[in-house]
């Protein structure tokens, strides 16, 4: 079908095969590419094209383009041969068209070379231009270092060379000379000397920094490295300078004195300097007056680690004499933001006359003082911080290495672990051994709302400590909160260890759970009791405590201290079923056992001649007798609340009543199945005597005898069950009871 749409190959030959019905790998309009390559042709399509395939595909393209040229020729044949005869005088023509051809090319070499030499000769310039400029500059530079050094010299000549002359520079009747340029100028009636020379060194200060911006520029030049020593003088000379003008300026509280040298200082960012100058001459003297320090301070005494009074002593020295260089360092658009006298100065010197003079405040061996001077550094840095003009401030106050180094020092890692050690070996003493009792605790038992087990109470106690003001770092929050948790979770285990040693009998109880098994019911209504007491408290009092110390803490926190807290609550009065069974399960043992008399009712009836039974068996009286001592006593009547006093009695009831029928189930099923045993056996022997056999005892059977004393018996009983409260018809083991034991007649209707 291809080859029938392919094109003819000429417009006459309408049945011959059409000239381009190549395969689709050769594309004949590949040859027409300006980028046509014959090499790289080959060598692609080589690789999936048999050379003998191409060379037939070529020739057979060639054949087709000389066809085609032939018809061309033919179709154009009279313009063909009419072309020789139009060429007359051809190679004339194009020696007429070349002359101006050639003049053209050689005026455009010409001005190309011309072009050329321009723009060399405009590039050289251009160079030379730029070196002479870069010359300039360095020329410029050197000019003006030379100019500023020599500025600076001159200035500082006008500086007093003796430190004496410093304490002496506020005479009325001292006139200086101008200086350099009339820039600073001394008038009898006007500015003080101190500040006069203040002026001044702020303005070589100002130089200062220009010298070091040109120096920095241009320090590899052979021309400024000779004015190294010169500089280096000249810095040393404005320190000292500058040094003593501060100083005097301290001594003396020259607000303006102290402004401009700041600024001086600020200028040639010497910062550090002028912060250390205050701190050892003001503030050093002052703090070591507080907290003495040297050999002859040697052992102090514990009462003598006390920070708090040394505190306020180095607040109001701060307030005289340190407030009003901080007020000059922070005044607004003052430029001087870039001290920081309160952490590099007061803060440094404080910290280190207490390494040196109360070492032993840093220690966390003594928790008590530990953490009240942590609290008083604490209030310190507070009083400090206040002030900061800005939050910016407070947070590069709190970002210097000197108040990072004073909260190293204050090791409140090791402080929380002596705190666990404490809080928690005291619950773990507490809880080693049986249930402890507190002392008096049946005094006024009708009143008494405290809890009743020192294990519980030591529980509570370890839980405030964890949250007491002398014991609660908010920084350690976390720490004690998960200690609170643990603790929590120490007597939950405790209490669910014990109980299920108990349930399962062990012999060898695990360490911590010996308690349970050698308590009685009375002594779980104390557990009964605590646990109500405790999930109260800390679902009430205590997580209100918690969470107004945490007041600051955001919402989201706050939140989820509040659902842990409540759960442990809960976690707690999951304890109560366990507890509630352990008793029921002691209570139903006692019962059981004066059940088990049922079985003397078999050997009462079994092959004797006694009447049917009128009165029901003593050991009735005794079954529900633990579980009455239980509930009238003292404690339960006490501790335990209306509703799980009801919930002891029906479970006990219940648990009971089910064992009572079960044992007598088995009792009238074994007398039932040895009566029928016996009925055949009789037979048989009557069939070998030859007696008749339809001679039937008329006497009531043993059998029957002994479900009257069982119906007699649970009919005391349910008197006995109504008597505490239960109606017995509404257990379901009584109702089964008495459908086993009760005449046919009886069986529809309870009633005793």
């Amino acid at each position: 079908m291809a080859d029938l749409m392919a094109p003819p190959r000429s417009p006459t030959d309408l049945f011959g095969d059409p000239i381009d019905s190549h395969p689709l790998w050769f594309k004949p309009s590949s040859f027409l590419r300006n980028d046509f390559d014959s090499e790289s042709y080959i060598s692609d399509l080589r690789t999936f094209v048999p050379l003998n395939n191409l060379r037939s595909e070529l020739q057979s393209h060639l054949s087709s383009l000389k066809h085609e040229l032939i018809e061309l020729i033919n179709r154009d044949y009279a313009d063909f041969v009419n072309l020789s005869t139009k060429l007359v005088d051809v190679d004339g023509a194009i020696i007429r068209m070349r002359a101006p051809l050639t003049e053209l090319r050689e005026k455009i070499e010409s001005f190309r070379a011309t072009v050329e030499n321009s723009l060399v000769a405009l590039q050289n310039g251009l160079k030379q231009r730029a070196e002479a400029s870069a010359t300039r500059e360095v020329l410029e530079l050197l000019l003006d270092t030379s100019h500023v050094v020599s500025k600076v010299e001159k200035l500082i000549k006008e500086l007093p060379t003796v430190p004496a002359d410093w304490s002496n520079a506020d005479s009325s009747n001292v006139e200086r000379g101008n200086l350099t340029n009339g820039t600073l100028q001394q008038t009898e009636t006007g500015t003080s000397i101190r500040e006069t020379q203040s002026m001044l060194l702020e303005r070589i200060s100002s130089e200062m920094n220009r010298l070091k911006f040109y120096f920095a520029h241009a320090q590899n030049l052979p021309f400024v490295e000779n004015m190294g020593k010169r500089i280096q003088s000249a810095t040393l000379l404005l320190d000292a300078s500058l040094r003593h003008c501060f100083v005097d300026g301290l001594e003396h509280r020259d607000a303006n004195a102290i402004y401009n040298c700041l600024r001086a200082y600020a200028a040639i960012d010497n910062t550090k300097s002028a912060e250390e100058i205050f701190g050892t001459t003001v503030v050093a003297p002052l703090v070591q007056n507080v907290i003495p320090n040297g050999p002859s301070v040697g052992v102090v005494a514990a009462s003598g680690d006390d920070l708090g009074k040394d505190y306020q002593q180095i607040m109001q020295i701060i307030e005289k004499d340190c407030r009003f260089l901080l007020e000059i360092a922070s005044a607004e658009n003052s430029g001087l933001h870039v001290f920081d006298f309160l952490a590099n100065s007061i803060l440094k010197e404080v910290l280190s006359a207490i390494q040196k003079g109360k070492p032993g405040v840093f220690s966390p061996g003594r928790p008590a003082e530990f953490l009240k001077n942590y609290k008083a550094s604490l209030v310190f840095l507070a009083y400090l911080e206040g002030y900061c003009p800005t939050r910016t401030a407070v947070a590069k106050f709190r970002a210097e290495p000197v108040y990072v180094e004073f909260m190293k020092q204050w090791n409140v890692g090791v402080y929380f672990s002596l705190r666990f050690q404490e809080i928690a070996a005291a619950l773990d003493s507490a809880l080693t051994g049986g249930l402890v009792p507190i002392q008096n605790s049946d005094s006024d038992l009708e009143n008494s709302k405290d809890l009743t087990l020192k294990q519980s109470d030591a529980l509570l106690e370890s839980l405030r400590s964890c949250w007491r003001e002398d014991v609660f770092i908010l920084s350690c929050s976390d720490k004690f909160f998960r200690l609170s948790l643990q603790l929590l979770s120490r007597y939950s285990n405790w209490l669910s260890s014990g109980l299920a040693a108990r349930k399962s009998g062990s012999t060898s109880p695990q360490p911590g759970s010996e308690w349970a098994i050698s308590a009685v019911p009375d002594d779980f209504v104390y557990v009964i009791y605590d646990i109500n007491k405790l999930a109260k408290e800390i679902s009430g009092d205590y997580l209100g405590h918690v969470l107004e110390i945490l007041a600051s803490c955001p919402s989201e926190v706050l939140e989820s201290v509040k659902q842990s807290i409540l759960q442990c609550g809960e976690w707690l009065k999951d304890l109560l079923p366990l507890v509630i069974n352990n008793i029921v399960g002691t209570l139903v043992e006692k019962s059981v056992e004066d059940l088990r008399q049922l079985k003397g009712i078999t050997a009462t009836y079994r092959m004797t001649n006694k009447p049917l039974p009128v009165r029901h068996s003593p050991y009735v009286s005794g079954v529900l007798r633990p579980l009455k001592a239980f509930l009238e006593g003292e404690r339960a009547a006490i501790y335990l609340t209306g509703e799980t006093r009801s919930e002891l009695l029906l479970r006990a009831a219940t648990e009971i009543t089910g064992c009572y029928n079960e044992l007598a189930s088995d009792l009238v099923n074994l007398a039932r199945k040895t009566e029928s045993s016996l009925q055949r056996i009789r037979q048989g022997a009557q069939k070998r005597a030859g007696a008749s056999s339809d001679v039937s005892e008329q006497n009531v059977s043993d059998t029957d005898k002994i479900c009257m004393q069982l119906f007699l018996d649970i009919q005391e009983y349910g008197r006995n069950l109504a008597a505490v409260g239960v109606e017995a018809a509404k257990i379901p083991a009584y109702c089964s009871l008495w459908q086993c034991v009760a005449p046919p007649d009886r069986h529809d209707v309870i009633k005793f």
